[in-house]
């Protein structure tokens, strides 16, 4: 152990891609658009920078998000692909891909299968022009169900399916026909998202400007829907935006307590973010948490290829969680997961008791029929779910 940490390898690597075809309306992460010379100059950084971490590294999950990673060519993904296999970066558990429908190829879902990519993310958003155009996207719903075939074909197992709901000018009609179709596809997760307004976005400035309002009834009873239409076919809500099928046993169910267990086509990815486990982050503006620390690397690609062509990493800051902000973030994090905590995981993973450090908090919840305790488990109930964020704050700790 080293300051209270394993110094076992990190087993959960994300890889930001930053190049997008086109910005969308709505986007708030750094992205930019596609530029050949940089692209080029951005591979080759990744390359070097996966060198320089590849010996505390032995993934067990891998998540290229983005922008839109289904935007490198051919040859860029191999020469990514080939330094992770020189690097003994292969084999993960479960290895994800963020694609838009417009940038998918029979070639380039080939190459990912041949080297372990064994899921993708389908940045749908919504089956209906008109929104698509409203919200910048360069795809076409024709786009989605062709891409959708076409890595089946790849045999593509395990895909996802992203949504948003509450776009301006979207009608509950409208995304009740977007489920529909969407569930009917097949896939085996779907997440779905109500639209936020980040500032420096043009929706954010087009809300602030008065071209639209805010409708938070019509927003819920989209929610609402949302549960409705993703149970009657067959998915499993796992988090807040978060729905998965095949439910089996699989997390911390000890048999005598009613927390739901977690689907098996759960993105494992993610829920090691929610239960606070350590992560690389690699990339341009890619955050990663090692052994206590945060870190973030620049938001810049410019400056993250001369970093790494420096020899160094691009990190423009790190800092050092104390223990009990640690535990809090923990806390907060795991309750977006309708299983919530058990009691004895959290303190064997944090040490902390959640129920004496958080005790009023824990109160406080129950008190507002926002949670339910049980011998083993705490979790948010669904009128808790909806406030997750308001009760996720109670639980942070300075």
């Amino acid at each position: 152990m080293l300051s209270g940490f394993s110094i076992l390898p990190v087993d959960s690597l994300y890889v930001h891609v930053p190049f997008c075809a086109r910005k969308c309306e709505y986007c708030a992460f750094y992205s930019e658009a596609s530029n050949g010379d940089l692209t080029q100059r951005y591979v080759g950084a990744l390359v070097a920078e996966l060198g320089l971490i590849a010996d505390e590294l032995k993934p067990r999950t891998v998540f290229f998000g983005g922008g839109t990673p289904s935007l490198l060519t051919i040859a860029q993904w191999e020469t990514v692909l080939q330094a992770m296999e020189r690097l003994g970066l292969l084999g993960a558990q479960e290895w994800t891909i963020e694609c838009n429908p417009a940038t998918v190829s029979a070639a380039k879902a080939g190459l990912w299968r041949a080297f372990g990519v064994n899921r993708v993310s389908l940045g749908v958003q919504s089956l209906d022009e008109s929104l698509l155009d409203r919200l910048g996207r360069v795809h076409s719903r024709a786009m989605v169900f062709k891409s959708y075939e076409l890595l089946r074909r790849a045999g593509f197992d395990n895909i996802n399916l992203d949504l948003m709901f509450a776009i301006p000018g979207q009608t509950l009609e409208v995304w009740r026909s977007t489920l529909e179709e969407a569930v009917a596809l097949g896939s085996e997760h779907l997440s779905s998202y109500e639209v936020i307004y980040e500032e420096d976005t043009p929706l954010f400035h087009q809300l602030q400007a008065g071209h639209f309002r805010v409708d938070e009834d019509l927003a819920c009873a989209m929610y609402d829907l949302l549960l409705e239409r993703a149970a009657a076919g067959g998915f499993h809500q796992y988090e807040i935006a978060n729905f998965a099928k095949d439910c089996t046993a699989v997390g911390w169910n000890d048999g005598r307590s009613e927390p739901p267990l977690i689907p098996s086509r759960a993105c494992q990815h993610n829920i090691n973010y929610w239960l606070g486990g350590a992560y690389h982050g690699l990339g341009p503006s890619a955050a990663g948490y090692v052994r206590g620390r945060r870190t973030k690397n620049w938001s810049n690609t410019n400056l993250y290829c001369e970093a790494l062509a420096r020899g160094q990493r691009a990190i423009e800051w790190s800092e050092e969680l104390t223990p009990l902000r640690r535990a809090g973030e923990t806390a907060a994090f795991g309750l977006r997961m309708n299983a919530g905590w058990n009691f004895r995981r959290f303190q064997e993973q944090t040490g902390f008791d959640l129920r004496s450090e958080w005790q009023p908090e824990l109160r406080r919840l129950l008190d507002q029929g926002w949670a339910i305790e049980g011998q083993q488990h705490f979790r948010l109930t669904p009128e808790g779910m909806r406030f997750a964020d308001a009760a996720a704050e109670l639980f942070l700790r300075e």
